[in-house]
């Protein structure tokens, strides 16, 4: 019986108005043909909504998500359409590939059978600036770690322990994370035999919105989960 290897979709489009187009469902059927064609399942697809082919990943919430769950669970595939779907500017698709790549992460583009990241080690130059990526991000785990490490240490030293973040009760909850509630609460509500929304198309409503997290950032799939389960209770 021949392996069946799991692997992410991943798709994009970057109007508004292509949401609702056939541009996903011509993105997922190429994949899901190369997919069954080569040996491949897809586990779950990610779809980046109205987001520019020249956002770098820190702009990207569905591919945040889907490299945060990479991560995770083991899956170490990503199967595009095509290199354009990844982004469009040469730039942001090289600072996207050599992210991937530093992370262990194969990326197939389903409309040429290649494998890209297998490709970019495979040149000296690409293959040197993944392995730097990698370096710095291991420095930089290592750096915060011993950051906080003396940061615990003083504070336990001047105080006699150090706990850990203190949970918000109902009554001290912050307003920023209370108005995010009160929207997601609603952005999920549905009608028999709709479909709920995902939790990055609210992110991303709740951005179109106005609101913000705590500390002011844009809100991704992944942290209006987290606020959610957590304090869903509250609302």
């Amino acid at each position: 019986m021949a392996t069946v290897t799991k692997a992410f979709a991943y798709v994009r489009v970057s109007g508004k108005g292509q949401v609702e187009g056939d541009g996903f469902r011509r993105q997922e059927a190429e994949i899901e043909a190369y997919a069954k064609g080569h040996g491949y399942e897809v586990a779950h697809v990610y779809r980046e909504e109205g987001v520019s082919g020249t956002a770098s990943e820190a702009d990207r919430p569905a591919f945040q998500d889907m490299v945060s769950a990479i991560l995770r669970n083991g899956v170490r595939t990503i199967i595009v359409e095509g290199l354009d779907r990844l982004a469009r500017e040469y730039r942001i698709q090289e600072s996207l590939l050599i992210y991937l790549a530093s992370k262990g992460i194969a990326l197939i583009a389903a409309r040429t059978g290649e494998n890209v990241t297998e490709a970019v080690m495979a040149d000296p130059m690409r293959k040197a600036l993944v392995q730097i990526q990698g370096v710095f991000a291991e420095l930089e785990k290592g750096l915060l770690v011993k950051k906080l490490k003396v940061a615990r240490e003083a504070k336990r030293a001047a105080e006699g322990f150090c706990e850990g973040r203190k949970a918000y009760t109902k009554e001290s909850l912050p307003e920023p994370h209370r108005m995010a509630l009160e929207a997601i609460r609603k952005l999920r509500r549905v009608k028999p035999g709709q479909k709920r929304k995902s939790y990055v198309s609210i992110a991303l409503e709740l951005n179109s919105m106005g609101l913000t997290t705590l500390k002011g950032g844009t809100f991704t799939g992944t942290n209006v989960q987290s606020l959610w389960f957590r304090y869903r209770a509250f609302i």
